[in-house]
């Protein structure tokens, strides 16, 4: 008899955990963050193809156990890398989706060729589920322990080694299962040396062949086709890759939406990019104030010339331009606040002369931290509070960040933004100018929604709204416009020849002067949403301009089915930018995950025909009981990431947090669910889990949206725990269904095991990408009720009682 081979499944289960977050990293760097819920995809969907697998050929792999398993985790370790490696060759462009019919067919080839490894890590663990039915618990624990500190490991190994790095490190990891699986098992010593020998190329790699292949639609990648232009420096944590790029030939100069009457050019500049877009720039300070004259000509500096604010919070400081604005004006104190503490090194370490030790200087604070965890954790009151082009405006404009969950614009952060203010302090956030109007629209809406909630009778005389040729301002006062206000206003304007697009008492004619528009769209849009019309405005509008919420965080969602049609028509004139390429990708990505995950399905059900035993479990009791916990499970995790992202201050904290509490949690009900059922009865076992996630999923509901800001002022190393015992006793009880019904399975029809595990695992692939589309559409707590009502279902299906005292 083998021994059970516990170590190795937990393992290579941390290995494959840790190589789906690494994936998402590597994929936030060479296209963009929205691939994430692709990742998790094609993660599962190389789960529920092992099933389908497992089903065909049972019988011949059982029969040569050691062999097979040892093999699917050496072909995991290998697959790991070159998989990636390939997929990085893969001349996949999702802004051609529409108009290049290879581009969806790249992007599938790239979907099951990442999903290959993870088909390969589950074998492993489906041939040892198989192989000891009777250990199920346990090796379903070990592989919820391995996945869950897989997924803690690999965000501390990403402080310490680079992207391409860890991705070579996970791969000797995934064969180094291999090995200890020989260990385990007592094989023979040829397959150690096997092993030891597939071990040699990834120990080899040559660095070369660890570099990343950037999206050339990426900023930084536009960047390099100019002339001279070098990265000089190069750093990387779990927050984002960071290249420093010099230009010395053709001297970078960047200032969005600079007046088109501006005669003072920036100083020298360097440019630093995250994660290969997103540009901040460091900027010369040879102690010659004239030289920064240019800051005074862009949108963002009207609020300014408005009162003279002097104490001021930059959210999203990067590399300080913001900062460097309000001095200019002679703000007095400055609080930046800058999510990577690399960034700020930079600032204070290498180029501290070169900016003229811009974090250094008096008054100026610079505070690490999440922009809302800070806000709500600060009692200062400020006369400005600015939010400034924290996107890229290539992404932006192309739709790329649509997927993208923004706490930052929601109309609960401007609830507590504008809470900051003094008394006539102002809020002040530029977007870029799209045409159609969107982001600004919708960003005016919100400001309405948040001004009424909190008590203005009268938003409209709060609100002033500017755009240049470029970039638009938003500015929220903390009390009425006073006549010397506007006056100043529309003199800033008018001198730089910026478009007023609301202040209170516009009149229509002073709209579109000078970056002319068809119609002053901007005029209209704003009086509309201020009147009692504003709804059905919004309603009629080609594009989403409802407002985002911390439910629904998508403010960079504005796509509309409905226009589809007319922008296609629009096609042969420039109308394929009008959409927006993430959703697009989602969907296409559902549709893909559905086609497949239906073959994988009908496929094996046809084979199991004459297999199926003569338990209680039928072919579609299985379907149903599994399809739903794996859609349930899936729903659940996805939306507890998505609320824990504004907790943990970045979604790759939260992907690791959530999952190896789910994980690790999930894995201790496992385990304590064989017992309980051994003396109670698996369905008393299945009742006491549905209930108990019943009501720790309503407690979810309920209380979280209340306690996350009250306990957002936290210190990290205290936030951590407190999410973890949040999402404790969920995915404790989590963990009883799977295996509590697989155990059934193992006694009554163990043919039907590889085919529940097949199921669960395709249901995963999909509620993965479909549990993101529920949430832009209907809001993360729709999404949660979804799955406790499959859970339900899941109750409802299974047979009765059987066994206990």
């Amino acid at each position: 008899m083998n021994r059970f081979p516990r170590f190795s499944i937990a393992l290579v289960s941390a290995v494959a955990l840790g190589y789906e977050i690494l994936l998402i990293r590597l994929f936030s760097i060479i296209q963009w963050h929205h691939f994430a819920y692709m990742i998790i995809s094609l993660a599962l969907l190389g789960y529920g193809a092992s099933g389908a697998f497992l089903c065909v050929l049972r019988e011949r792999l059982l029969a040569r156990f050691q062999a097979a398993y040892i093999a699917s985790l050496l072909l995991f370790g290998l697959s790991a890398v070159a998989c990636f490696l390939i997929a990085q060759q893969v001349p996949f462009n999702p802004e051609e989706m529409l108009w290049d019919p290879a581009q969806p067919l790249r992007l599938l080839a790239v979907y099951l060729l990442l999903s290959l490894p993870f088909f390969f890590a589950a074998n492993a663990i489906g041939l040892a589920l198989s192989r000891f039915r009777r250990r199920v618990a346990g090796i379903y624990a070990a592989d919820l322990f391995g996945a869950g500190l897989g997924s803690v490991a690999i965000v501390g190994l990403l402080f310490v080694v680079f992207p391409g790095r860890a991705l070579q490190l996970l791969g000797i990891l995934g064969t180094g299962a291999a090995a200890l699986a020989c260990w385990e098992l007592r094989v023979r010593r040829a397959w150690g040396l096997l092993v030891l020998g597939a071990m040699l190329p990834l120990l080899l790699l040559p660095a070369d062949w660890r570099g990343l292949a950037i999206s050339p639609y990426k900023g930084l990648s536009q960047m390099l086709r100019i002339d001279g232009a070098r990265i000089v420096e190069q750093r990387s944590s779990p927050l984002g890759l960071l290249s420093v790029v010099e230009s010395p030939r053709v001297p970078l100069r960047h200032a969005p939406g600079l007046s088109l009457k501006a005669t003072a050019e920036p100083p020298p500049q360097v440019g630093v990019f995250t994660d290969g877009d997103g540009m901040t720039v460091l900027t010369r300070d040879s102690g010659r104030r004239e030289r920064f004259g240019y800051l005074d000509q862009l949108t963002s500096a009207l609020p300014y010339h408005l009162g003279g604010p002097k104490r001021v919070l930059v959210l999203g400081a990067g590399g300080g331009a913001e900062v460097l604005q309000a001095l200019y004006h002679g703000a007095e104190q400055v609080d930046a606040v800058e999510l990577n503490p690399q960034m700020v090194d930079l600032v204070k370490g290498r180029y501290r002369e070169f900016t003229g030790d811009l974090y250094g200087r008096p008054g100026v604070k610079v505070h690490v931290a999440e922009a809302r965890g800070f806000v709500a954790a600060t009692k200062q009151r400020y006369d400005l509070v600015q939010l400034a082009l924290v996107d890229a405006f290539g992404a932006s404009s192309a739709g790329l960040h649509a997927l993208n969950e923004s706490y930052l614009y929601t109309v609960e952060a401007l609830q507590e933004y504008l809470r900051h203010l003094a008394p006539d302090g102002y809020l002040a956030i530029s977007r870029w100018v799209k045409l159609p109007p969107r982001d600004s629209l919708k960003l005016f809406g919100m400001a309405v929604q948040a001004l009424r909630n909190l008590g203005v009778e009268d938003p409209g005389r709060r609100l002033a709204l500017i755009r240049g040729w470029q970039t638009s301002t938003l500015v929220i006062k903390n009390g009425e416009f006073s006549a010397g206000e506007l006056t100043d206003l529309r003199r800033f304007c008018r001198e730089r020849a910026f478009d007023s697009a609301y202040y209170p008492g516009m009149a229509g004619e002073e709209a579109n002067r000078y970056n002319r528009l068809r119609q002053p769209y901007f005029f209209t849009a704003a009086r509309a949403l201020l009147g009692e019309s504003g709804d059905e405005y919004r309603r009629r509008y080609k594009f989403n301009i409802e407002p985002a919420t911390d439910d629904r965080p998508y403010f960079f969602h504005f796509f509309k089915w409905e226009l589809l049609p007319e922008i296609w028509a629009l096609r042969g004139r420039g109308g394929f930018p009008l959409l927006e390429w993430g959703y697009l990708i989602l969907v296409a990505t559902l549709a893909q995950a559905v086609l497949v995950s239906l073959v994988l399905i009908l496929l094996p059900l046809t084979l199991l025909r004459s297999r199926a035993g003569n338990g209680s479990f039928s072919r579609r009791r299985v379907f149903i009981y599994f399809g739903a916990i794996g859609l349930a499970f899936l729903f659940l995790e996805i939306a507890f990431i998505q609320k824990f992202i504004l907790f943990l201050s970045h979604p790759l904290y939260a992907v690791a947090v959530v999952l190896s509490s789910f994980l690790i949690f999930a894995g201790l009900g496992s385990a304590w669910s064989g017992r309980l059922a051994a003396a109670r009865g698996d369905r008393v076992v299945l009742g006491l889990a549905v209930g108990a996630i019943a009501l720790f999923g309503g407690l979810f509901l309920l209380l979280l949206p209340v306690v996350i800001p009250m306990l957002a002022s936290l210190p990290d190393p205290v936030k951590v725990p407190v999410a973890v015992l949040s999402i404790g006793p969920l995915a404790f009880f989590m963990g009883m269904p799977f295996p509590t019904a697989l155990a059934r399975l193992g006694d009554e029809s163990p043919g039907l095991i590889p085919w529940a595990w097949g199921v669960n695992g395709c249901a995963s692939v999909i509620s993965s990408v479909l549990a993101t589309l529920l949430a832009i559409h209907l809001g993360f707590s729709l999404v949660v009720l979804a799955a406790l009502a499959l859970y339900g279902v899941a109750f409802a299906v299974f047979p009765g009682r059987r066994g206990g005292a």
